[in-house]
């Protein structure tokens, strides 16, 4: 028993100044039940990068946009417990412009409203919001470059401009980084997996727009590098490495 005293007691430093990471944002993003694998959302790596004075509470959600991200009720629940110090990552697009999908689809104007919101009401409470603009699609042309598939993506960059909010342009970074890889590469960063391959998808699957897990640890490492560049607050929180990981190099 006094073991267990000593050892919460320990912890009680760590978990007093502990700030937490809101993630809002779409599939693209979310933590993947099971079932799902080996679809990721680049947000389960990304979680894991951190040392015990960062929570990260990843609350993207496949389907949604910004509109029904706030309907459900999903952003007033990240509004509500946001604590002054913590952190806001917002990432929404892919669903917003599905104009052929209703039950989703937010107009350009509200979109902007929307992300604005979520700047606005995150420096309200004390927290500071970080806007992403959505990772690319992996489409490609004839002359290999990838296709601009989010009409979206600038709309978030306008945002980030007239809100003066620290912004990482996803889309540019993921479709500069699978476009150096090529097709067949960047192929398997996404979920393609042959017919009788993988139990999850005895039919096969090819989607080119969700990550696997190779796709998703290089989104979020892409994510963390441009942190690092903007002197980002988070990329001074990073768990310490093993010592015997400091005898490894890349040589």
């Amino acid at each position: 028993m006094r073991k267990v005293f000593f050892f919460v007691a320990a912890l009680l430093p760590f978990i007093a100044n502990a700030q937490t990471v809101y993630m809002a944002g779409d599939s693209t993003m979310a933590i993947k039940p099971e079932m799902s694998f080996p679809e990721n959302g680049w947000g389960m790596p990304f979680a894991r990068f951190f040392d015990e004075s960062i929570k990260v509470e990843n609350r993207a959600k496949n389907g949604r946009s910004t509109r029904t991200f706030i309907e459900e009720g999903r952003w007033a629940s990240i509004e509500e417990a946001l604590q002054p110090g913590d952190f806001v990552i917002i990432q929404f697009g892919h669903n917003d412009e599905s104009e052929s999908k209703k039950d989703r689809y937010t107009s350009p104007e509200q979109y902007k409203a929307n992300l604005a919101r979520f700047i606005r009401e995150s420096r309200a409470k004390g927290a500071q919001p970080l806007l992403m603009s959505p990772i690319t699609r992996r489409y490609f042309n004839e002359d290999g470059t990838v296709k601009h598939t989010h009409p979206y993506a600038p709309l978030s960059r306008e945002v980030a401009k007239e809100e003066k909010v620290d912004f990482i342009d996803m889309e540019l970074v993921t479709r500069e980084h699978f476009q150096q890889q090529g097709d067949e590469n960047s192929a398997l960063r996404f979920l393609h997996i042959k017919p009788d391959t993988h139990p999850n998808y005895p039919n096969g699957v090819r989607d080119d727009t969700h990550l696997n897990q190779l796709g998703a640890r290089e989104v979020a490492q892409l994510a963390l590098r441009e942190m690092k560049k903007m002197g980002h607050p988070l990329a001074k929180k990073l768990r310490a490495p093993r010592p015997k990981h400091l005898t490894f190099s890349y040589d």
